[in-house]
């Protein structure tokens, strides 16, 4: 934290989540389009658009370029749900367990209910997988950025002041 007049300044929650939760949509949005590019996901990136739009405007480049944006919404969304409830997390275990709760909610309940998802037992084993690896790393990013900032796990870090000891005068 920077200090203006000896007085720390404070990071704003609110925007620092939505800083976050912006870039969170950005990286892991972008990370999305790569692995559907590879095919290691059968998932479009405007998957969660599925019961909105046609399968076939969602593989389309408009298609990619809305999942991306509607990604980041939901980043920011949740990432503003993250700051509300688990600011104060020591760790990344708060994070990993978010992405995972995320995962579950999407794809065990949400999706399968609303057509964004085919029903877990239906979809292939490499796209189970991706999406949950990219959840989880998704949800560590937010979690542990927020909490890094709104907890004392700088204090954990080591300090390179003390490895740079000026020399005394003589």
């Amino acid at each position: 934290m920077s200090r203006s007049h000896g007085k720390p300044v404070r990071t704003g929650k609110w925007s620092f989540a939505l800083y976050i939760g912006f870039f969170a949509g950005l990286v892991w949005g972008g990370i999305k389009i790569i692995q559907n590019y590879f095919h290691f996901t059968s998932l479009p990136p405007g998957f969660m658009l599925e019961p909105f739009f046609l399968h076939k405007f969602l593989l389309s480049q408009a298609g990619f370029w809305i999942g991306w944006a509607v990604f980041t919404l939901f980043s920011v969304i949740a990432s503003l749900l993250y700051a509300l409830i688990l600011a104060k997390a020591k760790g990344p275990w708060y994070g990993l367990g978010y992405g995972i709760m995320w995962w579950i909610v999407i794809f065990l309940f949400i999706g399968p209910i609303t057509g964004m998802t085919k029903w877990i037992a239906y979809m292939e084993l490499n796209t189970v997988i991706t999406e949950f690896c990219l959840f989880v790393l998704w949800g560590l990013f937010i979690g542990y950025s927020i909490s890094f900032e709104f907890t004392d796990e700088r204090s954990r870090e080591p300090d390179d002041s003390k490895e740079r000891k000026e020399p005394e005068p003589a």
